[in-house]
């Protein structure tokens, strides 16, 4: 089943069994992809690696603004935020630690033959494809730096 597909579902699920929680923030996922889908010239369905990219960048949205909401003493947001952004990680693939990142960033090196910092474009464009979705670009843009550096 397609994750958009699997999102509609559960959404009525929710609906159905008034989980209001999960009810606003699948909507406000599906809002979100379909406003990617109707962005640009002409509309068009998302892949699931689309879909994928919508939801870690919503989930993300939700992990600064808890932050944000944190700082400014907003203890009720904050908990609001990081509610619905449990909800998105169930449909994340699970992120990889940073053990296993470090590995990868490792093997891209040597592959490549990178050395020094102005490599790390080089360097990004081998690891992105190997953990799409799965850990967050800046944690990885901080291996790559670390590595290239040491």
């Amino acid at each position: 089943m397609p994750l958009k597909a699997k999102l509609r579902d559960d959404m009525t699920t929710a609906l159905k069994a008034k989980d209001e929680l999960r009810l606003a923030t699948l909507r406000m996922v599906l809002t979100a992809i379909t406003n990617e889908e109707v962005a640009g010239k002409s509309s068009r369905e998302l892949s699931d690696d689309e879909v994928l990219k919508v939801l870690t960048r919503e989930a993300k949205k939700r992990r600064e603004a808890a932050e944000a909401f944190d700082q400014a003493d907003r203890r009720e947001l904050a908990e609001r935020e990081r509610a619905e952004g449990g909800v998105l990680e169930e449909y994340l693939p699970a992120q990889l630690a940073d053990e296993e990142i470090a590995v990868i960033v490792r093997e891209a090196i040597a592959s490549t033959g990178a050395d020094g910092p102005q490599a790390m474009g080089q360097v990004m464009k081998v690891v992105q494809p190997q953990i799409a979705g799965r850990a967050e670009g800046g944690r990885v843009a901080a291996e790559v730096k670390k590595q290239l550096a040491g």
